[in-house]
């Protein structure tokens, strides 16, 4: 089943449009963890568990994983994810760019390593930098467009023949790049506007929309400004506000974070129709 099909069956399968972020950081990890080798396997895998039928895709994020040397685990993490939930989307979160021999390498990191179903890139380097991806016709390239941060704007607002190049950049991806019709575009929450004037220039290409949660991005204005007609289109990323959800009487880390992760579900379910 390629990446489309799948997320389109977990936007039904769980009535979601959530994706949870996988961003271990072990300064947060419950005491329970301290010290123990495997910590963000269990960690991780607790929160899976707790989340998977409240998610539409999954959402790990490399950067966490390299920098405590547990790409290991990270992999473990992976083969968890496609086995015990194989309904649900895998997203890496990497957001490489490179051209040639180079990005071969980190398509087949993606997607024969960690087997994710999709992977974020950065344009910055031009097609010839996102093609590699494209060969592996059942895998998604989730291509930056306009980022949550507010540094994106030093680059993202310049002048491209009279539109801003987050729109360029939509639009090239929406009309040539997009052949197989794999590709979908980060577009943050944080900007509701600009998410609506992406979803105006794509059509009902899916959006990886992150900000939500401790980022602030207000949630009826995202969903109202991302949405297709048939209330589907986006993977609403959130991960720090439910990785590390304070528990609340006897809870523990897992169902506070499934406590937080309901309610977002829920609470963006409200402006899908």
């Amino acid at each position: 089943m390629t990446f489309i099909k799948k997320l389109n069956a977990a936007w039904t399968g769980n009535h979601s449009l959530l994706c949870v972020g996988l961003d271990p950081d072990v300064t947060r990890f419950p005491a329970e963890l301290a010290g123990k080798p495997d910590a963000i396997l269990s960690f991780c895998k607790a929160i899976i568990d707790a989340t998977a039928d409240l998610a539409c895709s999954f959402k790990p994020q490399i950067a966490y994983f390299a920098a405590l040397r547990a790409e290991d685990q990270l992999e473990e993490i992976c083969r968890y994810i496609k086995t015990t939930y194989p309904t649900i989307p895998l997203v890496l979160d990497a957001k490489r760019g490179d051209i040639g021999a180079t990005a071969e390498q980190y398509a087949r990191e993606a997607f024969e390593r960690y087997e994710a179903d999709a992977v974020t890139v950065n344009p910055y380097m031009g097609f010839d930098s996102v093609a590699p991806y494209m060969e592996w016709k059942d895998k998604g390239a989730i291509v930056l467009c306009r980022t949550s941060n507010a540094g994106g704007s030093d680059l993202q607002f310049l002048d491209v023949g009279g539109k801003p190049l987050y729109q360029h950049v939509a639009q090239l991806v929406a009309d040539k790049w997009n052949v197989n019709g794999q590709c979908a575009l980060v577009v943050g929450a944080t900007f509701p506007n600009e998410l609506a004037q992406v979803r105006h220039i794509i059509g009902d290409m899916p959006l990886l929309v992150p900000g939500i949660g401790a980022q602030g991005g207000d949630i009826a204005a995202t969903v109202h400004a991302g949405k297709t007609n048939n209330g589907n289109g986006m993977m609403i990323n959130s991960s720090r506000a439910i990785l590390y959800a304070k528990a609340i009487g006897d809870e523990n880390y897992a169902d506070a974070a499934r406590r937080i992760a309901l309610e977002t579900r829920d609470a963006i379910n409200q402006y899908r129709n």
